[in-house]
């Protein structure tokens, strides 16, 4: 959603790069250039004004001024200013002091709300919680049957007494839901509201009975990403109407603009608290500003993918895979291992979407998005043809064994044993790294290659020893090297003694005969 801008303000801070001091005219420019970027957005125009006056004063000011590389500097403000219009700290649910906490969803048809319910119960009740959702949106066409397939594919409960579909009355249905949570011992209720196409009378009218009824600890007002400056229009109208405490952020995965997102807490005064940026439950996290400020300025979101991959790997499973790559130089990783670590990156979603979290990715989003996540499959379709005494000795796999395998697994010949050398050169590399010898062929770093000590050594012994700038002393020292040379041993021992206790190294002594 962010691509355009990301790559306008990448453009913008690449003309600052080498320049050891910022005129006011290069300070101008780059505001216009932002501003532009801003704009193109679809970024409410009160939110570019003190966005760009903000980054005006702070650049024109001392710490960029006296900073020893002024770019970054502009970068810095540019990110802080970013986090400060998403909202600053992350904002997180206010549960209440006696169960059931209730959350409210509200906002217009076609947001997502029924959708964002399922994924919301499937976040809670991944951080513990026993959450209820509430079929409340009883005029849309199926509406309560879709919110209970969705509960079903989040494992969550559902309450549904009415049909919908015209029939009954939401806000009985949402004063029931209190008490039947408290019967059942569910600590979260979700209340699934109705929408409309557009703000009416009738919907904030009804949205508001069912805030009194069920007195809510937080109303959520859920708003489409993609709409662009009419998600603003309609936030201030349901915040006027009805009120809620926070935003929660649907489809942030499609291709529009995102100048909502950008707008919508800075003009509202209410965080935005959760974003939903995939079609699968799982697509759905609470939303940190800063780490939103750093997927848009290409610096990555490590803290994210760090987090997913703590839910996906155990600590045992990955101790167990980094001592089997720590022994034997790696052997005792097979097939079996690397297909069962594949398929644990593949869980934490997309390949693209996870490249995507790393700083700098953006110059390279081309390639990231042609990724074809099919490979993983095929991949473990030729794992899963092998036998098992294949999988853990694929050096046994020779022509014929390859045949069948490709034609086990649908693919040619040459994939299979593609993959086997891929595997063997992966499982080097990564027993390398498992103990502690890091990537080869990289210097100055930890079993690189060797720090700069070890080269310093290295040249040190290439040059010999060095002559004594002391005339007399270095006279000696001829004197005493002519003597040696005459006594034929190049160790100051004579030639017939050093011949005698002179061994080469075993790993030369195979080419000596």
């Amino acid at each position: 959603m962010f691509d355009t801008l990301s790559d306008r303000l990448s453009a913008t801070f690449k003309n600052l790069r080498g320049k050891g001091r910022l005129s006011e005219a290069d300070i101008d420019a780059t505001a216009r250039e932002i501003r532009i970027a801003l704009l193109e957005a679809d970024v409410a125009l009160p939110v570019v004004r003190a966005f760009i006056k903000q980054v005006k004063e702070r650049a024109s000011g001392i710490e960029v001024s006296q900073a020893l590389n002024p770019a970054q500097q502009v970068v810095k403000i540019v990110n802080e200013e970013l986090v400060g219009i998403l909202g600053g700290e992350t904002r997180r649910l206010r549960f209440a002091k006696t169960a059931p906490t209730v959350i409210m969803l509200a906002g217009l048809q076609g947001a997502g709300k029924t959708t964002l319910a399922g994924k919301l119960g499937k976040w809670l009740k991944g951080q513990g919680h026993s959450p209820l959702l509430v079929a409340c949106d009883l005029q849309r066409p199926n509406a309560v049957n879709q919110l209970s397939v969705v509960a079903e594919r989040a494992g969550v409960a559902v309450y549904a007494p009415e049909p919908g579909n015209g029939v009954g009355d939401p806000v009985k249905v949402a004063q029931d839901s209190i008490e039947f949570a408290r019967s059942k011992q569910y600590d979260v209720v979700v209340v699934d509201t109705a929408g409309r196409l557009g703000i009416d009378q009738e919907l904030m009218q009804q949205a508001a009975d069912i805030r009194d009824a069920v007195s809510p600890d937080e109303v959520l007002f859920v708003v489409d990403a993609m709409i662009g400056q009419d998600a603003v229009n309609t936030a201030e109208a349901f915040r006027d109407g009805v009120g809620f405490d926070g935003v929660v952020l649907s489809k942030l995965d499609g291709d529009a603009r995102g100048g909502a997102a950008l707008s919508i807490a800075h003009v509202t005064g209410k965080q935005i608290m959760f974003a939903s940026n995939g079609e699968k439950l799982e697509d759905f996290d609470a939303f940190h500003p800063d780490r939103m400020a750093s997927r848009i300025l290409d610096m990555g979101d490590l803290l994210t993918l760090i987090e997913q991959a703590e839910k996906t790997f155990s600590q045992e499973e990955a101790e167990k895979m980094a001592s089997k790559l720590a022994s034997s130089k790696g052997k005792d990783f097979t097939l079996d291992d690397f297909l069962a670590q594949m398929e644990q990156v593949r869980k934490m979603g997309s390949i693209s979407k996870l490249l995507g979290m790393l700083p700098g990715m953006g110059q390279i989003k081309d390639q990231i998005n042609n990724i074809d996540e099919r490979d993983v499959d095929r991949t473990a379709a030729i794992i899963k043809s092998m036998t098992p005494g294949e999988r853990h000795e694929p050096t046994i796999i020779n022509g014929s064994r390859r045949a069948r395998i490709a034609k086990g697994s649908g693919v040619e010949v040459s994939a299979v044993k593609n993959l086997v050398e891929r595997f063997f050169e992966a499982r080097k590399m990564m027993s390398r790294m498992a103990q502690g010898g890091g990537m080869p062929g990289m210097p100055g770093m930890p079993g690189m290659g060797g720090g700069p000590g070890r080269q310093k050594k290295q040249i040190k012994q290439a040059k010999g020893k060095r002559k004594s700038g002391n005339p007399m002393k270095r006279k000696a020292e001829e004197a005493a090297a002519a003597e040696r040379k005459a006594q034929g041993g190049a160790l100051g021992l004579p030639a017939a003694e050093e011949q005698k206790n002179f061994e080469l190294p075993d790993e030369f002594k195979k080419f000596m005969g």
